[in-house]
């Protein structure tokens, strides 16, 4: 496909994933806050723009990878709080807006959000873009800043289908396994299913592996077991030797997963339901989080779990 391509939110997923774009041979028009964000993108040869309304301005679609709920809505709408660009808010939310890929967006152009944000939120912000004249697509992902890398990303995606058609191509630049779930929104639900069952089964792993050091049985040999059975899983693979090594270096850090449980327990009030392993999995991450630990990766729940033991990280 040919198509001006923009990308803002150049952060630990964001830059290789861009990255991946420029090196499939897309030209691209990149917006970030920092300098080192963004140099090396320039290098490979993007082009660098002064605001989020900049970037709309010279590209057909827009994608944006960002931290948070607040940082998306600011940056296309400038109405998230003016934490997603230092300058944002000093002329006032009208000067805000004008900085936001709203004022630039094209007729019929397409913003792709693949944050891990609110899916209320999401309907919101699309709903104003629809109202612009533009498409909005929420396409979250998971397989952390390895699949980024590596262009292959799960990649979710919500939003009207025609869009989706148009932007498949970009999205298998990007991941490897590209799934239209539904309308506005349902990527972002999809993600936060993800959550779940990612933040309940590394809690299930750490559990197990507390039990067999409690008991004085080798983890690493139950971890080689049970990989060969139904308990395998890419989790206790990769989560479960991280365990093991005691190295939380992060893929996805603990701070940004306390978020997304976040925002699976402020939809799951919403819908009214009760979902208490997610529960806990939140609470662990609070823990570890209010512990100064949330640049660990997520899988460092584990250190949770073992000091409510008293268990030291030895295996």
């Amino acid at each position: 496909m040919t198509a001006r391509i923009g990308f803002i939110g150049l952060g630990i997923m964001g830059r290789p994933m861009a990255l991946n774009l420029l090196a499939a041979g897309h030209a691209l028009s990149v917006y970030a806050r920092r300098a080192d964000a963004i140099t090396p993108l320039i290098e490979a040869g993007a082009r660098a723009c002064e605001s989020p309304a900049a970037v709309a301005r010279e590209t057909d679609i827009v994608f944006t990878m960002l931290a948070d709920t607040p940082d998306v809505a600011e940056v296309i709408l400038g109405t998230g709080g003016a934490r997603a660009d230092d300058s944002a808010g000093e002329d006032g939310d009208g000067g805000r807006r004008a900085r936001a890929v709203i004022a630039g967006i094209r007729p019929g152009g397409v913003v792709v959000d693949m944050s891990t944000i609110s899916p209320a939120v999401t309907r919101q912000i699309a709903a104003e873009l629809t109202a612009a004249g533009a498409t909005m697509l929420d396409a979250p992902v998971s397989g952390g800043d390895i699949g980024a890398r590596d262009g292959t990303l799960s990649i979710m995606v919500g939003g009207p289908a025609a869009a989706f058609a148009r932007v498949e191509p970009l999205f298998q630049v990007m991941g490897r396994h590209v799934v239209h779930i539904g309308d506005h929104g349902a990527g972002q639900v999809c993600k936060a299913c993800n959550q779940i069952v990612v933040g309940q089964t590394i809690a299930g792993v750490g559990e197990a592996l507390l039990l067999a050091a409690a008991a004085g049985v080798d983890g690493a040999r139950v971890r080689e077991a049970l990989l060969g059975g139904f308990a395998g899983s890419r989790i206790l693979e990769v989560h479960g030797q991280r365990m093991l090594d005691g190295d939380y270096q992060p893929g996805f850090k603990a701070a940004l997963h306390q978020k997304d449980m976040r925002i699976v327990q402020e939809t799951a009030h919403a819908l009214g339901l009760a979902l208490p392993g997610s529960a806990l999995v939140a609470q662990l991450l609070n823990a570890l989080v209010g512990q100064g630990e949330g640049e660990l990766d997520s899988a460092a729940v584990h250190l949770v779990q073992q000091r409510l033991s008293a268990r030291d990280a030895s295996h």
